[in-house]
């Protein structure tokens, strides 16, 4: 690796709740990706996203704005490689969570799809059983809703 390059962002291995799911799409990996990436269009498939609004073009240090589960949300892009890879994170309520999702087109024409976040701070500290099943559960319907959608399309 280029000593310029940074290091790939990871989630927070010692939060209190930490979440790994992958799934498998029968659908172009550019088709996930451009579903996946445009920000502003995920209340239209995802139906725990009430609002998202991206305040410029997806790139690193790109700041967007959502809303999802009563939480208002501002998160930062922090890596992005297209097509493979996206990184964001932020506080929202005294959570700091980092969410990374990977891309992986597969031999038989699909694409794996892994996400993982952790989630930290004085709310996960109080409750981490209940926060941490409550983020697997909204990842697990996120990539539910990615998934039927870029099948469907």
């Amino acid at each position: 690796m280029n000593p310029q390059t940074p290091a790939p962002y990871t989630i927070d291995e010692s939060a209190p709740a930490v979440v790994r799911l992958d799934t498998t799409v029968r659908a172009p990996l550019a088709r996930l990706w451009d579903l996946h990436t445009d920000i502003a269009a995920w209340p239209d498939w995802n139906p725990d996203i009430t609002r998202a609004e991206p305040t410029g073009p997806l790139a690193v240090g790109a700041v967007f704005r959502w809303h999802t589960h009563g939480l208002d949300i501002t998160s930062t892009v922090l890596e992005l490689v297209p097509g493979r890879r996206i990184v964001w994170g932020g506080p929202a309520h005294g959570i700091d969570g980092i969410h990374v999702w990977t891309f992986e087109e597969t031999a038989d024409a699909t694409v794996t799809v892994r996400t993982e976040e952790s989630w930290s701070g004085a709310p996960v500290d109080a409750e981490p059983e209940a926060l941490g099943q409550a983020l697997r559960q909204s990842l697990e319907r996120w990539l539910a809703a990615l998934k039927t959608t870029a099948e469907t399309a």
